[in-house]
């Protein structure tokens, strides 16, 4: 098997909704329309971290591991700029999602912040010092 994670598939509740959510508010290219059943979006790439779940959950906000439960993973949004993770957030925000931490200055030496989309998904935002972007807009660590 090759080293690569080719999609990503969110279950939402509310397929019309979270297009709108992605396609609208946060700007993904896609070529869905209300109806398909199914929405794909065009990223630049995606890269698979492994982080302690307890550590993981903290790093989100305390408690959010309460009622609703945190499911172990989040996806991630590396921006080139500090000042863009703090842009992002304000985005989500205004596309409906919900912020769970603010922009802020992390223990590794990054910057980063939270969102949930309006299915709970959590996002994390960030800004990493030593990262570099490849010709396809693809992060390096």
């Amino acid at each position: 098997m090759e080293p690569r994670i080719s999609i990503i598939t969110l279950g939402v509740s509310d397929l019309p909704r979270s297009l709108r959510f992605y396609r609208d508010g946060l700007g993904f290219p896609t070529t869905a329309k209300e109806g398909d059943g199914i929405a794909f979006f065009v990223t630049a790439g995606t890269r698979l971290a492994l982080y302690p779940f307890d550590k993981l959950a903290e790093d989100i906000a305390p408690g959010v591991k309460s009622s609703h439960g945190f499911s172990g993973i989040t996806l991630a949004h590396n921006v080139r700029r500090k000042d863009q993770v703090a842009e992002v957030l304000a985005l989500a925000a205004k596309a409906g999602g919900k912020i769970v931490k603010e922009a802020q200055d992390v223990f590794w030496g990054g910057h980063s912040g939270y969102f949930t989309d309006p299915d709970g998904y959590v996002w994390e935002v960030a800004w990493a010092p030593n990262q570099t972007f490849d010709e396809s807009g693809s992060v390096t660590l």
